[in-house]
C-alpha cells in the first residue's frame, strides 16, 4: 500500500483510507435515509482487522454513522490491532440532539465525549466538522471551533478537518478554520476540485486532503446495472442517479472500457476510477468504505499513480 504525508501533519498514512460508514448499517435521521442496508457487524470487525493487515492504517468514521455503532465497532478491535498502529479519523456535527442546531457547543462537546468513549481511546488523532452549515448567519462558526481547539488543548484531539459535500462552502470557512485536513466530496464523475480553485488553496497551505465517495457510492463500480431499489433506511435509495437508465448505460459502457484498457490489473475498473484521482494530488487519499474482507484485498491494490495519458483518458469517459 502505497503511503502518502498527509500535508501538515506530516502523518504517514495509506493513500486508500477505510470508511466506516457502512458499518452503522440501516439508519434515518427522522424521515430521511442515511445508513446502509445490509451489514453485519462480524464483517465489518474482520474487515478492519484485513485492513491493518494490508497495511490500511488511515480509518474515517463519524459520530452519526449508526449513532455511534461504527465507532463501537472500531473500538472493539483494539485487542487485535494495535491502536498506535491506526491514524484514526472521525467527527461531529450531523446530531443536533435537542438543539436547534447541529454545532450546539455543549452538544459538541458530549458528542466528542461520547465518541472517545465509543472509540475507547483517549485521543482522536482527526476530528473534522463534518459539514460547514454554521447558521444563517454563521452564528455557530466559531463556538464550533472553540469547542475543537479546547478538546486539542486537552490532549484529546490531535488535528483538525473540514468536510463538505461542496467545495465552495469548504473553500468559504476555510481560512478562518485552518484546518490541517479537508475532506471533499469528489470523484471523477463529479469532479470540480481544480475548477472550484480548492485544490490550489490546499497545495498552498500544506493540507492535507482525502476524496470521499470516490466510487460514487458505489455506481462507479458497474455492478448495477439496472435502476435499483434499496432498503428504507439506505442513503442510496435518495440518489437519483441509481435509478437513471442512462447514467447507468454511460457508467456501464466506461466499465467495459476500462476492463479493456486496464486488463492486467486485478481489479481494472476500481483501478481506473480511484488512482485517476491522484494524478493531481499524489499526496491526496481516497476514503473508500470496505464493508468486508472481500472489499479490502481490492481496496489494498489500489492507490497508484496514474500516468498523466491514462489519468486524463479516464476521467474523458465520464465528460
Amino acid at each position: 500500500m502505497r503511503k502518502i504525508v498527509l500535508g501538515r501533519t506530516k502523518e504517514s498514512v495509506s493513500s486508500i483510507s477505510l470508511g466506516t460508514w457502512s458499518f452503522g448499517g440501516e439508519n434515518k435521521s427522522g424521515k430521511i435515509s442515511v445508513g446502509w442496508g445490509n451489514q453485519s457487524d462480524t464483517d465489518s470487525q474482520a474487515a478492519l482487522k484485513r485492513a491493518w493487515e494490508k497495511g490500511i492504517n488511515h480509518w474515517d468514521t463519524a459520530d452519526v454513522y449508526g449513532e455511534g455503532r461504527s465507532e463501537k465497532i472500531i473500538g472493539s478491535v483494539w485487542d487485535v490491532v494495535p491502536r498506535e498502529d491506526i491514524f484514526l479519523a472521525t467527527k461531529v456535527g450531523w446530531d443536533m440532539g435537542e438543539h436547534s442546531h447541529w454545532y450546539h457547543p455543549q452538544h459538541m462537546k458530549k458528542k466528542i465525549e461520547k465518541s472517545l468513549i465509543n472509540l475507547k481511546t483517549d485521543s482522536i488523532d482527526l476530528l473534522y466538522l463534518h459539514h460547514c452549515n454554521f447558521g444563517t448567519q454563521d452564528e455557530y462558526f466559531d463556538s464550533a471551533l472553540e469547542v475543537l481547539k479546547l478538546f486539542q488543548d486537552q490532549g484529546k484531539i490531535r488535528f483538525i478537518g473540514l468536510s463538505d459535500w461542496s467545495n465552495k462552502r469548504i473553500i468559504k470557512y476555510i481560512n478562518k478554520c485552518d484546518p490541517d485536513v479537508v475532506q471533499p466530496y469528489r470523484n471523477i464523475m463529479d469532479d470540480n476540485y481544480e475548477k472550484s480553485g480548492l485544490k490550489k488553496i490546499i497545495k498552498k497551505n500544506d493540507l492535507g486532503v482525502c476524496f470521499f465517495s470516490p466510487l460514487k457510492h458505489g455506481l462507479l463500480t458497474g455492478k448495477y446495472k439496472t435502476p435499483t431499489k434499496f432498503k428504507d433506511g439506505d442513503h442510496r435509495s435518495r440518489i437519483k442517479d441509481f435509478h437513471n437508465p442512462e447514467i447507468l448505460k454511460k457508467v456501464l459502457l466506461s466499465c467495459e472500457k476500462l476492463k479493456e484498457r486496464f486488463s492486467h490489473h486485478k481489479s481494472p475498473i476500481m483501478y481506473g476510477v480511484v488512482n485517476a484521482l491522484f494524478f493531481d494530488s499524489p499526496t491526496g487519499c481516497a476514503l473508500l468504505g470496505q464493508r468486508n474482507v472481500s472489499q479490502v484485498n481490492t481496496a489494498s491494490l489500489l492507490g497508484q499513480l496514474l500516468s498523466e495519458e491514462d489519468s486524463n483518458w479516464v476521467k474523458s469517459l465520464y465528460k
